[in-house]
Parts: structure tokens; sequence; C-alpha cells
């Protein structure tokens, strides 16, 4: 058998599961105009939230009263504001129809539990709104307990340090530097105002996330370093994170 043979019954791809976070936009109104007012009020509380973000549009609690979706032009709102949805979440007919004819996936209506989001700037601008200023510099915030999936632990203006396990679907925020001393399979946000010089430090690394200053990289990127699953230092070297053990 000839080399080009060979090279021919290779595989060309991969099929690969992943548990990456999706954010989800709910809608309850067919009311174009107030959507796009919404979302531009609620980027400019957090730019850096909004840019280039994948996006599951839920139909599932629209009225049926609601009248005609016109998603092509729900589609160009969404993208004006940096939101990029890639599928549909309902079970109706005309939604499908839809779906189908702007070439978008269509999900199940989920009964999985969801919970609100806040970007941690938009957090922290209403924090600052609701009491006297603090100093910038904080005490380090020290966590004993689990952090379990759907938690989110912020630490503003200062470093987190977690003395226990972090669950996949749990969120740890700090302006700071982050410490995990044990086993890490939830997000890390490190520097989340743009400290560049932030580090994330993990026990035992299995996240689904890690950021620093905004660059990121995901559980399935993760996956690939030679440092999975062992205890890592995370710092930002340019754009990229640098990932290296302990």
């Amino acid at each position: 058998m000839s080399q080009a043979d060979l090279l021919d019954q290779s595989p060309v791809f991969q099929l690969k599961g992943s548990m990456l976070a999706i954010t989800v936009l709910e809608l309850t109104h067919n009311d174009l105009a107030r959507l796009d007012s919404q979302l531009q009020a609620k980027v400019a509380e957090a730019p850096n939230f909004f840019s280039n973000v994948p996006l599951v549009l839920a139909l599932d609690k629209l009225p049926e009263d609601s009248g005609e979706l016109d998603l092509a032009k729900l589609q160009a709102v969404c993208k004006r504001h940096g939101l990029r949805i890639m599928a549909i979440r309902s079970e109706r007919e005309a939604h499908i129809a839809l779906a189908a004819a702007q070439d978008l996936a269509v999900l199940p209506s989920s009964g999985a539990r969801e919970r609100l989001i806040e970007p941690a700037e938009s957090a922290e601008a209403r924090r600052k709104a609701e009491k006297p200023a603090e100093p910038e510099i904080k005490p380090t915030k020290v966590i004993t307990s689990p952090v379990r999936g759907g938690m989110q632990v912020y630490a503003a203006g200062g470093d987190l340090v977690v003395l226990a396990p972090v669950s996949a679907g749990a969120e740890l925020l700090a302006d700071g530097n982050i410490h995990v001393y044990g086993p890490m399979r939830g997000r890390a946000l490190a520097g989340v105002k743009g400290n560049v010089k932030a580090r994330i430090f993990c026990q035992q690394m299995g996240a689904e996330m890690l950021s620093i200053a905004g660059k990121y990289k995901v559980a399935e990127d993760l996956r690939r370093d030679p440092a999975w699953g062992d205890a890592v230092h995370v710092s930002l070297s340019g754009d990229v994170l640098k990932i290296t053990r302990l």
C-alpha cells in the first residue's frame, strides 16, 4: 500500500464532547427597540464582557400572542452589541422554521436550573453606587468550604484563596491573584479589572476555564497541556496564558 493510500485512510477529524459554559438570552417580550436600548445600557456597564460572546437565544418564555418574530433583525441587534447567536431554544414550530431559514441550530426546552449572571464590572458598579467608596486594596478573601457548581465567589480589590475543592460549574473571580489548594474543576478569572500581572495557582488543574485580564483558555485547550491534572502556576505572557508546573 502506498503512502498516499495510507493518508487517504487516516481520520481527518474527531468528535469530542465539551463542557463549555454558554450564555443564554431568555427573551420575554417581542420588542426589538427595547432590547436594543437595554443591551446598550448593559454593554456600557461591562464592555469587556460583551465581546464576541456565544449565545443561545431562548424563545420558550416568549408569549404566543407576542406577534411574529423577526429573527434576522433580532440577530442583527445582538451582533451589534457583541453577542453571537449560535442556536435558539424552543419547541414551537414557527420558531423552528425561523431558525432553519437563518441556518441556526435548535435546542429543546431545558429542564436544567439556570442562574442570572451579572458581569463582574456591572456588579462592582452597582456596589459602588450602593455604599461609600472603600480602600482600593482589600485583605485577601479566604474560602474554607467547597465551592459547588452554580456558586460564584468574587474577591473585589484583592486576592482570593480557596482551601477546598472547586466543582465544575463554579466560578472564582478576583481583581488580584487566585490560589486554589484543592482540585480546580470550575472557572477561575483573575485580574478581572485588567490586572495583567495577576496569577492563578492550582494544586490540581482540571478547570473548565482559566482567565487573566480577559485572556483565557477553555477546557478543550487546557486538556491538551502536559500539566493537566498537576499543580500549576498560570501567568500572562503578552496575550497568551502561560502554564507551568509548580
